[in-house]
């Protein structure tokens, strides 16, 4: 049975954060998307959890529901976490993050280990050199804007398929925006780069390393160095690209589950 969730919103610093709330008594869990993605990406893990868990899926700053912002550094996008996690009354939960979101969430650990009971990284490096090209630049393409649904998503080329059912309308029926602002988007993307081991290593919680055999970016032998470095990381591989929850959702959700066991 599919989870539903409750959407709701929270205004800080002048912006609205909106967030899904999949609801129920169980242990909170925090899902943060990467770059062109969303919360309601995490729905069928969600729901494969069940009300054992409590899944939280913000939409980052930028992306879905949430208002633009003035930067995405990484001190602005951990601000709002906190300001969700202080909004919503929790003290400590799993946190759980595919690309950006992996990266704001070990952030995040390293800041405030008290806040955080393990973490689940979906497949993302903490050594990211910078090859001077954002790797999302392609996105520059694209209209923010269209007059029609059917107009912006053909204009989204190959992502059209993926895009085409997250379009948002505009206020008052002017039209159709893209569910990112493709200049956040590359700004955002460009201040992931850098070498993050040093928050990787920072903390000593339960961890889970999900790694994408055929990843774009997660090199197999950085992987194995992330756990080994780090104690108590746990490490799955899956037969998947970079994008593991939507390539492989039943064994991505099985990963899932057998590590929460154990926590």
């Amino acid at each position: 049975m599919t989870a539903l969730p409750t959407r709701a919103t929270m205004t800080f610093d002048g912006r609205t954060l909106s967030y899904l709330d999949y609801g129920g008594n169980g242990r909170p869990l925090v899902a943060l998307h990467g770059h062109l993605s969303e919360g309601a990406s995490f729905a069928a893990l969600a729901s494969a959890l069940g009300p054992e868990w409590r899944v939280i899926a913000p939409d980052q700053r930028g992306h879905g529901d949430s208002q633009r912002a003035r930067e995405y550094t990484r001190i602005g996008y951990l601000t709002d976490l906190l300001a969700l996690l202080d909004h919503l009354g929790i003290d400590r939960a799993v946190f759980l993050g595919h690309s950006l979101g992996a990266i704001n969430a070990y952030h995040l650990a390293s800041e405030r280990p008290e806040l955080v009971e393990a973490l689940i990284n979906i497949d993302t490096a903490v050594d990211l050199p910078d090859h001077g090209t954002s790797p999302l630049a392609f996105v520059l393409n694209f209209p923010y804007t269209a007059a029609t649904r059917e107009e912006l998503a053909a204009a989204c080329g190959p992502l059209a398929a993926v895009l085409g059912p997250v379009l948002r309308p505009l206020p008052g029926g002017a039209g159709w925006r893209l569910p990112f602002h493709p200049q956040d988007t590359v700004d955002s993307e460009n201040l992931v780069h850098g070498d993050h081991w040093k928050q990787w290593l920072a903390t000593d919680c339960p961890a889970l390393l999900i790694h994408g055999l055929r990843s774009q970016v997660l090199p197999a032998e950085q992987a194995h160095a992330m756990c080994s470095r780090r104690p108590g990381t746990v490490y799955r591989r899956l037969d998947t690209d970079h994008f593991v929850q939507q390539a492989d959702p039943e064994g991505f959700a099985t990963a899932v589950q057998e590590f929460l066991a154990g926590i």
